[in-house]
């Protein structure tokens, strides 16, 4: 005779229900882990390099858009200082809330991270120039421009920031700043807290040189990446011809502009940086002081 089908126990239905779960969940880990470990050693980086049209955000988010059309895919995309206005510092900038808005939706629908500032009112007879750095889930934080640019008038209407703001997205840490900062290392000092500099600006060409050496220096001492995103074209005020570079801690240029509106892009390694600075420990040998 032939044998007759028996059914399992339900104990033993549940043994095995829970070994095949804890196979495919072993298999997703695997898969997590992996994707992970990509995204640790290299992380894509966009700057787009913008000819901003004076106190014209919607023409400002038009540009930008088509050139974010461009990329095929990054990981972070950084706008200039006061992308969608030029650097207004007559107290008159137009209200920032859409163009935030945009580079919320922007960084849901690209599943990308957006940066850049704008001139923020909050109400209290002062603006803010105000570095966003917005998720992919389109959570933000943000950094207030410490160092205002008394010779362009910015100190008159707008509010400097007191706090550093250190950013971490994947497993790379930003400290943000913007333009004027650049001038200013103990603000920038590396405490061995950050992994990269992002920094916006509205640099004219008259200084593009300072702009350059001062973007090398900043790197190298404090062995870090440099995201600097700058604009192109004309202000009522200034002439700007771009300088927008990723630099790497030993002063390297990974990718450098053309001096036009253009998007430039690279990948950064926070486990190449690491390994240089096992080798080469200068954070190790700073000086110890503290901001008043």
């Amino acid at each position: 005779m032939g044998s007759r089908w028996k059914k399992k126990p339900k104990n033993e239905e549940k043994k095995e229900d829970e070994a095949k779960k804890s196979a495919k969940n072993l298999h997703n880990r695997f898969y997590a882990i992996t994707f992970a470990t990509e995204s640790i050693s290299r992380m894509n980086i966009s700057i787009a390099q913008t000819n901003i049209q004076w106190a014209d955000p919607t023409a400002n988010q038009l540009s930008a858009e088509r050139l974010i059309q461009e990329l095929a895919k990054t990981d972070l995309l950084v706008l200039p200082e006061m992308w969608n206005t030029g650097f207004m510092t007559d107290g008159n900038t137009p209200r920032h809330e859409e163009s935030l808005q945009w580079m919320t939706e922007t960084a849901r629908s690209k599943n990308i991270a957006v940066c850049g500032s704008l001139a923020v009112d909050e109400g209290k007879d002062r603006l803010y120039n105000r570095l966003y750095f917005v998720y992919p889930d389109g959570t933000t934080m943000h950094y207030d421009k410490r160092h205002l640019f008394g010779y362009g008038g910015e100190d008159k209407h707008y509010a400097g920031g007191s706090e550093r703001t250190i950013v971490e997205y994947g497993e790379m840490r930003f400290l943000l700043a913007v333009c004027y900062d650049l001038r200013f290392p103990v603000w920038l000092r590396n405490n061995g807290d950050y992994d990269a500099i992002i920094i916006v600006a509205n640099w004219p060409e008259s200084r593009k040189r300072v702009w350059t050496t001062l973007l090398q220096a900043r790197a190298i001492e404090n062995q870090c990446f440099v995201i600097a995103c700058n604009r192109v074209g004309d202000d009522p005020v200034c002439h700007y011809s771009g300088g927008s570079a990723i630099i790497d801690a030993k002063g390297k240029f990974l990718a450098q502009d053309h001096e036009r509106e253009e998007v430039l892009t690279t990948d950064i390694s926070r486990e190449e940086l690491m390994q240089f600075r096992r080798k080469f420990p200068v954070l190790d040998d700073r000086d110890s002081f503290s901001l008043t």
